[in-house]
């Protein structure tokens, strides 16, 4: 099944967007991130896009937890070749180096919260046999799986910089040419 998708730096927003930020996107955002990567100026720019023409922004928890849980690793990795913190991330979680990272990230998600509409992920009513029948190929992320039912249930538009959602089917906002041919 095709993606329509659409390129993030010629998308004209407006009020009536109905969207869905991916974890990535806001990681791009508000999270750690390469020098010099040129995806957060592309996806910041776009969320002030998302901003001036009102459009609404949901998240769920899947996106919060993948933001908090990417952002922890990011900063682990990070501290653990500059800083020397403890290589077994559950010890740098209990250290007291982590307090920092773990104002960081909660500051973070404030920031995403203040614009967003949550929602619920619609678990209940998802078809997870089939889910898990996909999964069990080897193929694909059940996150992103649960992702797409929730787009597809709530007619929501996903802005995205994940290759893997190509050819579900869903309408898709990005800078990813993958995503784009």
């Amino acid at each position: 099944m095709p993606s329509n998708a659409q390129d993030i730096n010629s998308y004209a927003f407006s009020n009536s967007d109905r969207l869905l930020l991916d974890a990535n996107v806001w990681m791009f955002v508000h999270g750690p991130n390469r020098p010099g990567d040129n995806r957060v100026a592309v996806y910041s720019g776009a969320l002030a896009k998302i901003l001036a023409a009102n459009s609404t922004i949901h998240t769920d928890v899947l996106i919060i937890s993948e933001f908090i849980n990417r952002y922890a690793r990011l900063r682990h990795g990070i501290l653990q070749s500059t800083a020397g913190a403890p290589a077994d991330f559950k010890r740098f979680r209990n250290s007291a180096d982590f307090k920092a990272v773990a104002q960081d990230i909660a500051d973070a998600v404030r920031r995403v919260l203040k614009n967003c509409t949550r929602i619920e992920s619609d678990f209940e009513s998802v078809d997870i046999a089939s889910l898990i029948d996909e999964y069990e190929k080897g193929r694909s992320d059940f996150n992103d799986q649960m992702l797409t039912e929730l787009c597809k249930s709530r007619g929501l538009t996903l802005v995205t910089d994940d290759g893997d959602f190509k050819g579900l089917g869903l309408s898709l906002i990005t800078a990813n040419n993958k995503l784009l041919s």
